[in-house]
C-alpha cells in the first residue's frame, strides 16, 4: 500500500472509530437524562409534622397541591396550629411560664440553607411568620426577645394577649401547690416541627413552640435553634426534634438526624439512632421524652420518640395525599 492510501485508509478507520465512541456516549447521556427525567417525574409532594396536628397538615397540603412551595407550607401549616386557641403548646392559648407570661420560639428553613428564628417573643400569634421575616429581611439568624417583638411590630404584626382566660385559670391553679418548681410533663411541651418536599424536590422545615410548661422566666428550649430543633439540607433531607429541648441541644439532635441520613442510614434508622444516642446519656431518668421526624430526598419519612413505659412511632405510610395523619402512634412496651 502506498504511504498516501495508508494514511487515507488510517485516517478513514480512525474517523470511524471517534464516531462510534462519540454515538455510545451520546446514547449512554441520552438513557442518563431519560433516567433523570423519569426520577424527578416520581417526585411527589409530601408533608409531615409531629404528633396529631391534622389542621397544620391540612394547611401545608393545601399549599403544596397548588403547585406551592415546600417553605410556603410549611410556614402556613404551622401559622395554623399557632391560630389553634385550643392548642396549648404553641401560640395564642398556650400554656404560660412560672410567671404567667406567654414566651414562644420558632424557627423556619429553606432549601438554600437559609434560616431565621426567634427566641422568647411575647405577644405576637405567629412566631414562625416573624422567624421567616428575620430570615428574609435582615442579615441576621436569631432575634430575641424585646428586640424580636419591636421588629415584628416593624414588620406589620399586631399586638395580642396570648394568656387566654382559660391557660391563667391553668396557670392559678398550678401555682397553688408548684411552689414555682420547674416539671418536666410530656403534655406540656408537644412542639409542632414540620417537614414539607414540594413538586421539584426541594425541601423545608418549620418549628414553633411555647416551650416547657410553667417553665423559668426566659427559658429557651430547642426549637428555635437551628441544628438542634430543626435541620434541612436540601441534598439530604430534614428533621426536625419534640420533646425535652435541653437533651436535644445537646446532641445537635436535627443535624445529627440530616448526616445519619447522609451516611446512608433511612429516615426511620437516623430517627432511632438519635434517639438511642440520648437515652443512653440519661440512663435511669424517668422524666423526659424525646422524638425524632425526618425525611429524605426520595420522599420518604421516618419518626422515633420516647418516654419511660411507652415507646412512639411514625405511623409508616403516610402516602402523597392529604396527609391528615398522626404522624407518631402510641405503642406500649
Amino acid at each position: 500500500m502506498k504511504r498516501r492510501n495508508f494514511i487515507k485508509n488510517t485516517s478513514l478507520s480512525t474517523a470511524g472509530i471517534i464516531s462510534a465512541s462519540l454515538l455510545s456516549s451520546c446514547e449512554n447521556e441520552d438513557k442518563k437524562t431519560t433516567a433523570k427525567q423519569e426520577e424527578k417525574e416520581t417526585i411527589k409532594p409530601i408533608a409531615v409534622c409531629t404528633w396529631n396536628f391534622e389542621n397544620a397538615n391540612s394547611k401545608a397540603w393545601e399549599v403544596l397541591a397548588n403547585d406551592g412551595n415546600a417553605l410556603d407550607a410549611v410556614e402556613q401549616g404551622a401559622m395554623a396550629e399557632e391560630a389553634n386557641i385550643k392548642n396549648t403548646t404553641v401560640g395564642i392559648g398556650a400554656t404560660p411560664d412560672r410567671d404567667g407570661n406567654v414566651t414562644l420560639d420558632a424557627c423556619i428553613m429553606d432549601k438554600d440553607s437559609n434560616c431565621g428564628a426567634v427566641v422568647y417573643l411575647q405577644n405576637i400569634v405567629h412566631p414562625i411568620a416573624v422567624a421567616r421575616k428575620v430570615m428574609e429581611e435582615t442579615p441576621h439568624i436569631i432575634l430575641a426577645g424585646k428586640g424580636a417583638e419591636q421588629f415584628a411590630y416593624e414588620q406589620g404584626f399586631k399586638k395580642t394577649n396570648l394568656l387566654t382566660e382559660k391557660a391563667r385559670k391553668r396557670w392559678l391553679e398550678w401555682k397553688k401547690t408548684s411552689k414555682y418548681e420547674t416539671i418536666i410533663n410530656i403534655e406540656n411541651h408537644d412542639t409542632i416541627g414540620m417537614l414539607a418536599m414540594d413538586k421539584h424536590g426541594d425541601i423545608a422545615g418549620a418549628c414553633t413552640t411555647s416551650g416547657m410548661g410553667y417553665k423559668v422566666g426566659g427559658r429557651v428550649g430547642d426549637s428555635p435553634i437551628i441544628g438542634a430543633g430543626l435541620y434541612v439540607d436540601n441534598e439530604v433531607g430534614g428533621a426536625t426534634a419534640t420533646g425535652v429541648g435541653e437533651e436535644v441541644i445537646r446532641t445537635v439532635g436535627s443535624f445529627l438526624i440530616v448526616e445519619l441520613m447522609r451516611q446512608g442510614k433511612s429516615p426511620q434508622e437516623a430517627c432511632e439512632e438519635g434517639v438511642k444516642r440520648i437515652m443512653a446519656k440519661n440512663k435511669g431518668r424517668k422524666d423526659f421524652q424525646i422524638g425524632f421526624l425526618a425525611l429524605n430526598k426520595k420522599g420518604e419519612t421516618g419518626g422515633y420518640c420516647v418516654h419511660p413505659g411507652f415507646t412512639y412511632r411514625k405511623a409508616t405510610n403516610v402516602g402523597h395525599t392529604n396527609e391528615q395523619v398522626d404522624s407518631f402512634y402510641k405503642k406500649k412496651v
